[in-house]
């Protein structure tokens, strides 16, 4: 079984019609990517505004018509399996269709199970990298499947992002992503929680960040959301909140489901749930402003009063 990244392909890769459902804060930048390499493309989303730059039909039937792969990128696995639903007969036999969402794996192998009997081969393929990566194919895919199902579209996934691991049967991907999330959100709470912390005892947020991210303490949190959306008050992730609990939710009920004790990732879902309350729409960063609000502190720069009382 490959576990490890993979070299990209040449430009020799022949072109392949291609459907692509979801064309998003991910999906337009992966979208874009396959046609610059020449494929042959057909997008649809249920938004008429999403992806307007590209080539989009009318419905997910049309836009999957004599498509020999068809990627999905889209919020949940309830909804992929709409998408499929909504393809119907124009999804045909021989086709493969690659689901890089984030999703349920219990729903992915039910969706599975639906398109093998119809001739359809499906591959799990959710996403590390968030919409920087997608835009520079960077992404990081994590995939279940069958191997020989994974060959196939993997020079398509190497178009699109740096690396590709196949962690095993058809729901082994969205397991991982799950798992992967749920360390990046009870990262987020503890890194948030501790930077109140330091502010209350009158440390810098912005020396704090600095000195986390050359230090053990550094994280894609730190690195990425906290300089992204903090300091300037944006909180305006394109990744939404509830996506992240949704996330933890699935580690939560995965751990479950083979009987493994996770006290920490449960305190988490509960807070995650909480904070999805409370702001309901909100874009990920804000379970900051969730966390500032119960803390009484924001993370933003006090003026230092030395430097004041020596201004003229």
């Amino acid at each position: 079984m490959p576990v490890g990244p993979a070299a990209a392909p040449g430009p020799a890769d022949p072109p392949r019609r291609i459907g692509f459902i979801g064309l998003g804060v991910m999906g337009r930048h992966m979208a874009r990517h396959l046609l610059a390499a020449g494929h042959r493309l057909m997008g649809f989303d249920t938004d008429p505004t999403a992806g307007a730059d590209l080539p989009r039909a009318a419905s997910a039937a049309e836009a999957v018509d004599g498509a020999e792969v068809v990627f999905t990128m889209l919020p949940q696995g309830q909804a992929v399996a709409e998408a499929v639903a909504a393809m119907g007969p124009a999804l045909a036999p021989g086709a493969i269709l690659v689901d890089c969402s984030s999703a349920e794996p219990w729903q992915t192998r039910q969706t599975g199970a639906a398109l093998a009997e119809r001739g359809v081969a499906m591959v799990d393929a959710p996403v590390s990298g968030a919409e920087w990566g997608a835009r520079d194919a960077r992404l990081v895919f994590m995939a279940g499947g069958a191997a020989a199902d994974l060959e196939r579209v993997r020079p398509l996934l190497m178009r699109m992002g740096r690396a590709v691991f196949h962690l095993g049967p058809l729901g082994a991907g969205h397991a991982m992503k799950a798992l992967n999330n749920v360390v990046t959100a009870l990262t987020a709470l503890v890194t948030t929680e501790a930077m109140l912390a330091g502010k209350a005892a009158g440390l810098s947020p912005a020396a704090m960040c600095a000195v986390l991210n050359v230090s053990t303490g550094q994280s894609f949190w730190s690195t990425e959301r906290l300089a992204q959306d903090v300091p300037n008050r944006a909180f305006a992730d394109g990744f939404r909140l509830s996506l992240m609990r949704k996330d933890v939710e699935i580690a939560c009920r995965l751990a479950e489901e083979v009987g493994i004790a996770v006290p920490l990732i449960s305190m988490g879902r509960a807070m995650w749930a909480e904070a999805d309350r409370a702001l309901p729409g909100a874009p990920v960063t804000a379970i900051v402003r969730w966390q500032e609000d119960r803390a009484g502190l924001t993370l933003t720069e006090d003026p230092d009063p030395q430097r004041e009382s020596r201004e003229p």
